[in-house]
């Protein structure tokens, strides 16, 4: 697992990028993906995630969180040189993960967290967007993981609108 800090608007706690690595293998392992995997995360700022999420959902606004799948249904090209089967990539805005654990009442690990968790789930093909049971089904692998991990809500508000 690659992670890259891209901004600087944000100052990453120590222990965050071992966290991330926790919640990605949390994931692959609630999931029963036994084999070896790549994932690339990055930090980047506000500016930068609405360039991309413009770019490549055509959305013009900032948003938490873009998940870039490199397989398709459960199918991966692995990386010859390290055996590991590439997921695709996360790319998180750092400075809106520090504003929604404000706005959500919890800590900024707790919403990295969050947010990678998230991302590994469509990574792994999940899809929240057209609602309903698929949706449903998300969320509630999504806070089965951050509880293992300890990731608890620390308020009552959760991110309901996070990751749109």
């Amino acid at each position: 697992m690659q992670i890259s800090n891209r901004q600087k608007q944000v100052k990453i706690p120590s222990g965050t990028r071992l966290l991330l690595r926790r919640c990605c293998h949390a994931v692959l392992a609630c999931e029963e993906f036994e084999k070896p995997a790549e994932v690339s995360i990055s930090f980047i700022d506000n500016g930068e995630i609405k360039h991309l999420n413009a770019e490549f959902r055509g959305k013009d606004i900032e948003t938490d969180v873009l998940s870039f799948p490199l397989g398709e249904n459960g199918a991966y090209d692995k990386n010859e040189d390290t055996g590991a089967y590439m997921l695709g990539d996360i790319v998180i805005s750092v400075e809106k993960a520090l504003a929604q654990a404000k706005l959500y009442g919890h800590t900024f690990q707790r919403e990295m967290g969050f947010l990678t968790v998230h991302s590994m789930l469509h990574l792994l093909g999940y899809d929240h967007e057209t609602g309903g049971l698929e949706a449903a089904k998300m969320r509630e692998k999504e806070e089965s993981i951050l509880a293992r991990l300890g990731l608890t809500r620390d308020g009552d508000g959760l991110e309901a609108d996070v990751g749109k």
